[in-house]
């Protein structure tokens, strides 16, 4: 990073954001690669079909709170190839199945070989009446990257194609305010904080868009009193982290200030959200990840080992320092509570 704060970005520098959307979602971007996200990392949803029969059980409440309507609608926000909807839709009960519409909300193409049911979209249905889950969502959404120059002054951070960095014009207007409320940084050289206002007005067009019942966000994510002095900026390819590179060979992540998220206007008068991590909610949805019995192993060795592999695998989606760790922002619109 150049201390020259003053100094011109160079031509072919740029904003983080649109740095992020074209290297994400342009033409022969990441997440229009052929392997999709599955390729270069794991997430709950990779990692066990327990998580889509977590999100059917709470798919299940939300019917039960809208009185089973006649048609109820289940929206995968950023479904990557579609993954998480399709293991919801056959870990639901035959009943509230035949009711479902399902959307998978995704910039990418429509995967080959996905159910005709689903209803592949670049863009949110207009009205949802049942319920919107984000998994790993908010943290792609493009953010703008500030650092603290050298006079204690927060500035925007422009990046080239090849991942150099570069100090860019003083932060300002909106993206000011949002630092000063929801991550101040202090006058030291170097702090850095990614602005979190796109991934707010997004998850408040999610919101709006529900007409009633309950929309959910899940991510890595810090609150206000655990921001990182150093932002958590990163790119990831093939299953390991490495240097964000805006030139589209891997994803560019960063962790969601997920409480600035509950700041909705006030004008659309919704019920507190609630925020808890994937451990609390996983566990309120009934995976608890229980060791079987030693006695099954002798009485019935097969549902033995069946029952350890789903114990292993509810651990790791629970586990603390891991998947377990993720924060979920539960979001009742027109229902009395949240359901966990």
């Amino acid at each position: 990073m150049t201390d020259e704060a003053t100094r011109e970005t160079a031509d072919d520098a740029r904003g983080w954001r649109a740095a992020t959307e074209a290297a994400l979602y342009g033409p022969g971007g990441f997440y229009r690669r052929p392997e999709g996200p599955a390729g270069h990392f794991r997430t709950s949803v990779h990692a066990s079909r327990l998580f889509a029969g977590a999100v059917a059980e709470l798919l299940c409440r939300v019917d039960e709170a809208l009185d089973g309507p006649e048609e109820l609608d289940f929206v995968d926000m950023g479904a990557g190839r579609g993954e998480l909807v399709t293991g919801v839709l056959a870990a639901l009960p035959a009943g509230v199945a035949a009711r479902t519409r399902a959307y998978a909300v995704e910039l990418a193409d429509r995967p080959p070989g996905l159910p005709d049911r689903i209803t592949w979209l670049t863009e949110l249905p207009r009205t949802v009446r049942g319920l919107l889950f984000a998994n790993e969502w908010l943290d792609n959404v493009p953010v703008e990257v500030a650092e603290v120059d050298p006079a204690g002054v927060p500035r925007l951070v422009h990046v080239r194609r090849d991942g150099t960095e570069l100090l860019g014009e003083r932060v300002s207007g909106a993206e000011a305010q949002w630092l000063t409320r929801w991550w101040p940084l202090g006058a030291e050289p170097g702090l850095r904080a990614e602005i979190g206002l796109p991934r707010d007005r997004a998850w408040a067009s999610a919101v709006t868009s529900l007409q009633r019942g309950l929309a959910v966000a899940v991510d890595y994510a810090h609150t206000v009193d655990t921001r990182p002095p150093f932002g958590t900026l990163t790119g990831f390819r093939e299953g390991r982290a490495t240097a964000p590179v805006p030139d589209g060979a891997c994803d560019i992540t960063a962790h969601v200030a997920l409480d600035a998220c509950t700041a909705l206007d006030p004008a659309l008068r919704l019920p507190e959200a609630l925020l808890c991590t994937q451990r609390d909610a996983l566990r309120a949805l009934g995976l608890v990840g229980a060791r079987p019995p030693l006695t099954l192993a002798s009485t019935n060795p097969a549902a033995y080992v069946r029952a350890l592999a789903t114990a292993g695998e509810a651990a790791e989606l629970t586990a603390p320092g891991g998947l377990g760790d993720f924060l979920w922002l539960l979001q009742p619109v027109g229902i009395e509570d949240a359901l966990i």
